[in-house]
């Protein structure tokens, strides 16, 4: 595995394997890798003859008062976990790259991000797709790999590789958990051991929301109530959100049927957790 931290070269690299006819998969990613990335990681190397990942701790995607500066980094870490996931180029850039003197463009995408995530952390979505479309005209790909967790990312991301008619091919990739249900996310590191145990509150209330709809629960009102019942047990728990949402226009629904995900955010301490899932499904 190669790493590469000019945008100049990765952008000539890519483009000259895309000349030789090379299909390129691509993971963006800031890092601190864990098993969730990794799978997406293992999906890229079937689908494709290279395998880029890429790790950068995006400034622009966090608000004021959130954790830039604290969250988790280890190089030599990642490193490992992507060789031996069978990453080919390693992308490593830095701010200054990204957004050098006199950076003026952004990339906005309306109406998906004035809720959830979007209305809790303004601008955080023009952070977010503004790097992934400097890294799509970085890397050159033709498949890129996200995370499903990040519900409401993924449906900005695909929209707005629609919208801008870039050619790559958007796969969202199952939440990869821990045996006990509790969601991989990086920022887990920052849970106590008494947090960590209190975190599992929501992998709880989903399935009680899961279990309500499959007994023929569909009044979304109850079924969030009962959700924020089974969270507000948890003294270190604080609910951001939780929302009953269509999938592909995430607008909220008074009736849940199948096209319903549960979507939740709650802070359990200073950590901020996102969790989602159909309710049609089982954890």
């Amino acid at each position: 595995m190669e790493i590469i931290r000019s945008a100049e070269e990765m952008q000539s690299r890519a483009l000259a394997l895309k000349r030789s006819g090379k299909r390129i998969a691509f993971v963006p990613t800031m890092g601190y890798l864990h098993e969730g990335h990794a799978s997406l990681l293992r999906e890229g190397r079937k689908q494709a003859d290279v395998l880029v990942l890429s790790i950068f701790v995006n400034p622009t995607q966090f608000g004021a008062g959130e954790d830039l500066d604290a969250y988790p980094r280890d190089l030599e870490r990642d490193e490992r976990i992507a060789k031996e996931a069978g990453a080919d180029l390693l992308y490593f850039p830095t701010p200054q790259q990204m957004y050098p003197e006199g950076f003026s463009t952004w990339v906005n995408v309306e109406g998906l991000t004035e809720t959830l995530c979007g209305a809790s952390r303004p601008g955080h979505f023009r952070g977010v797709t503004t790097v992934v479309a400097k890294l799509f005209g970085i890397v050159q790909p033709d498949v890129a790999f996200f995370g499903s967790k990040d519900f409401q990312q993924l449906a900005v991301i695909r929209r707005m590789t629609a919208d801008l008619n870039l050619p790559v091919e958007i796969v969202g990739m199952p939440i990869v958990r821990e045996v006990d249900g509790l969601a991989l996310s990086s920022r887990n590191v920052y849970l106590s051991s008494s947090e960590r145990s209190q975190a599992l509150a929501l992998v709880g209330a989903i399935r009680k929301a899961c279990a309500a709809f499959r007994e023929g629960q569909r009044d979304s009102e109850k079924i969030a109530r009962s959700v924020a019942g089974r969270i507000g047990r948890e003294p270190a728990a604080s609910i951001d959100y939780i929302r009953i949402c269509n999938d592909s226009s995430l607008r909220e629904m008074a009736q849940a049927d199948e096209t319903s995900v549960l979507l939740l955010a709650v802070r359990v301490g200073k950590t901020r957790l996102i969790d989602n899932q159909y309710l049609c499904q089982e954890v």
